[in-house]
């Protein structure tokens, strides 16, 4: 049995809404293990660099300011225990050579600021900036942890233009972290046909499952099974729940092994439990 093209429809219900209006356009979430209840979100690029700490319900906790960063393009957070790691990685034009993933100890929700160490990072297979633009393939939005390992996958386009998705990514691994040198990505895996660029993605605490949020042309979610895949995590999706009226999805994390909280810019949160999600045929 082949796969369907558009799998049935969830309608977009939001359980939250972002109450700070700083926070104007949501492009991370990261949900805190140390400080239960508390997410960590960001803003897009144009915003100061400065961290939210708010309630899934989208009430406000606090504001940090960060410390030796800029938000030149932040688009995705992530956390590994105790540190955070913010990716200042948006690259809509492919011409960025400067990309960089921040790392911070997550602070305490009170704390007013925090200083950050800069990790630079290349991919191994640009070589011009902007390249030809059939390969527009160097834009990021999704970052995760993974068996301790940083990984991020692309935003593609096609014909090389902002405004044309492409709905395959490529999953990269960040091996080193030399704050003293420039860190060539690891290439890993790729895939195909997801519906839509991806905007985030997020490890289960458990490690079991890898969550990738698609927008443009379909929001939805993909789920990926992480269980005996070795390198390529892209290799056994399992379920995938489609959402209609979701508006600009650019956010996700899990907040437990089996709960997600999706989030848009136009200031909406959703959360949704795996358990819901369709199946693919043959999963």
């Amino acid at each position: 049995m082949q796969e369907p093209k558009d799998p049935p429809k969830r309608k977009w219900i939001p359980t939250g809404t972002i109450r700070k209006e700083a926070l104007s356009e949501l492009s991370g979430l990261a949900a805190s293990r140390r400080h239960p209840g508390i997410l960590w979100a960001h803003n897009d690029s144009g915003d100061h660099s400065r961290l939210f700490a708010i309630h899934a319900d989208g009430s406000f906790v606090a504001e940090v300011e960060v410390e030796g960063a800029a938000n030149k393009d932040w688009e995705d957070i992530a956390l590994d225990d105790k540190t955070l790691y913010v990716a200042d990685m948006g690259n809509n034009g492919n011409k960025r050579n400067d990309l960089c993933i921040y790392k911070l100890t997550e602070p305490e929700s009170k704390n007013s600021r925090v200083k950050a160490q800069k990790i630079r990072v290349a991919y191994p297979d640009q070589t011009e900036f902007p390249p030809k633009k059939t390969e527009w393939r160097y834009d990021c939005e999704a970052l995760f942890v993974f068996r301790g390992k940083l990984h991020v996958l692309t935003k593609n386009r096609l014909a090389g233009s902002p405004f044309f998705p492409s709905d395959s990514t490529v999953l990269y691994r960040l091996d080193r972290e030399d704050l003293k040198k420039v860190n060539t990505l690891t290439r890993l895996d790729s895939h195909t046909q997801l519906g839509g660029w991806v905007t985030a993605a997020d490890c289960s605490p458990d490690g079991k499952t890898l969550a990738v949020l698609t927008h443009l042309p379909v929001a939805s979610v993909w789920l990926f099974e992480l269980s005996g895949v070795g390198e390529k995590l892209l290799s056994k999706p399992v379920k995938r729940q489609v959402f209609q009226g979701a508006k600009q999805c650019e956010a996700l994390c899990f907040l437990d092994h089996q709960t997600l909280l999706i989030g848009n810019e136009q200031r909406e949160l959703c959360r949704v439990e795996l358990a819901s999600f369709p199946s693919l045929p043959g999963a």
